[in-house]
């Protein structure tokens, strides 16, 4: 989840929103992202869609059943959406989001074989996107 937090930190140098992911297969990592919605003017542009798209070109196929993505922040249905075709093996994030994450439609997006977890580094996750909004705001 810390390489997660520093793709995180990344988008939040650009401008974008503060999430950041990265796809680990065994011990070694296979694919990062942060978000690049405003700098490639895509709404499909979220962390977790970098780094899948990474971590298929990485093991060179698009499943990712062995394999665990680490976000920041929970996913959204698009993501999940993502996380489900790809078959990614367990998903683990930092902070809840209330307002688009999965969870406000159904967990069950997620392909039936992948394992969820959420609150890790929950804090530290959450903190990075609301300074994010708070110095927008001002």
């Amino acid at each position: 989840m810390r390489q997660a937090l520093a793709e995180a930190r990344r988008a939040f140098d650009l401008g974008e929103v503060p999430i950041g992911a990265v796809v680990v297969w065994g011990d070694r990592i296979v694919g990062r992202g942060h978000n690049l919605v405003e700098t490639l003017n895509d709404p499909t542009a979220h962390a977790e869609m970098q780094a899948i798209t990474a971590a298929t070109a990485s093991v060179g196929g698009k499943y990712l059943s062995e394999c665990r993505l680490y976000v920041t922040v929970e996913p959204c249905v698009m993501c999940a959406g993502a996380c489900y075709w790809s078959q990614v093996g367990s998903v683990i994030y930092g902070a809840a989001d209330p307002k688009r994450g999965v969870s406000t439609v159904s967990q069950a997006v997620f392909h039936p074989k992948t394992t969820v977890r959420g609150g890790i580094l929950e804090a530290e996750c959450g903190e990075l996107v609301s300074s994010f909004f708070r110095k927008l705001r001002k």
